[in-house]
């Protein structure tokens, strides 16, 4: 380490794990898990268990940093050659790679114990919610359309949460989970589209690097058109009430906003709509969902 480097101060190794993986976007996918354990908990007994709701939490949140080491360990000399990502802690020496494989299996070893306090069939399926997880940072060097698989690990989510409260499946989980797996594909394009120049250089796969920019955003219009039909489909499933046809109503809205400010050829304010109206939505319909419950005699 150079002496330039050595005078400015590091953070320390949890503060700089938890900005490697970026904690506090677990907002995005939170949100939706606890629909589902909720809506779950209301056709089982009408009663919200909160240590289960605790064990989701765990669950969730573990494989999530999980994956997000694991996505920023295989990553690290991509990001090292990006303008935008060459801060990130495992290019500038603020996290060692040891330390976060360290972080990584740790996360992954709570989310395997949680789900085996929840039942037999959550410990079953765990592993293979991992594998999604290791197979997307890889997406971006064989597909151009990584952001399927990125889908396809955020749909487990709210399919997740319904079987840690009943032990068993649920398609009207696996609706809600479709929802959120094309919601983030969709505005994982948009986030994509930022990087075109760089990607097309370092040999990068992506939809706006094979396609271009106006391809990519068309199609997280259409992806989150669909996430909308998604959500109509969950709420007749669950036979919802008129607070989550309003929050439904407020997500459709948010979208609308959402593609107004994002143009192909005006990413200005790519990042409010990335991180301010995808981190509303979750938000907005939880609170809906979880009012409606309440109303329809989920207890406390």
């Amino acid at each position: 380490m150079s002496s330039a480097s050595a005078a400015i101060p590091q953070p320390g190794r949890t503060k700089a794990f938890l900005r490697l993986v970026m904690i506090e976007h677990s907002v995005f996918a939170l949100p939706f898990a606890y629909i589902a354990a909720l809506t779950a908990m209301f056709e089982w007994d009408r009663n919200i268990h909160w240590g289960r709701l605790l064990l989701v939490t765990i669950c969730m949140v573990g494989l999530r940093t999980f994956a997000m080491a694991v996505n920023r360990i295989i990553d690290r000399e991509i990001d090292a050659r990006n303008p935008r990502t060459a801060h990130r802690e495992l290019v500038t020496g603020a996290m060692s790679v040891r330390h976060a494989w360290t972080g990584a299996l740790i996360a992954l070893v709570v989310f395997l114990g949680s789900a085996a306090l929840l039942n037999p069939l959550c410990l079953a399926l765990a592993p293979i919610a991992v594998v999604p997880m290791v197979v997307y940072p890889y997406g971006k060097r064989f597909t151009n359309f990584p952001q399927a698989i990125l889908g396809l690990a955020q749909a487990m989510g709210p399919i997740g949460g319904w079987l840690a409260i009943t032990g068993s499946w649920s398609w009207d989980a696996v609706i809600l989970g479709l929802a959120v797996g094309v919601w983030i594909g969709g505005f994982d394009l948009i986030y994509a589209c930022q990087d075109v120049e760089t990607d097309r250089e370092i040999g990068v796969r992506s939809v706006p690097a094979r396609f271009g920019i106006p391809a990519a955003i068309w199609g997280a219009r259409v992806c989150h058109t669909v996430t909308t039909a998604l959500f109509v489909w969950y709420g007749v499933a669950t036979g919802a009430g008129a607070f989550f046809w309003l929050g439904a109503l407020i997500v459709a809205g948010a979208f609308v906003y959402e593609h107004s400010i994002v143009r192909p050829h005006d990413l200005s304010r790519l990042n409010r709509a990335f991180f301010s109206v995808n981190g509303f939505i979750g938000i907005a319909l939880f609170v809906c969902a979880l009012l409606d419950l309440l109303v329809r005699g989920l207890t406390v």
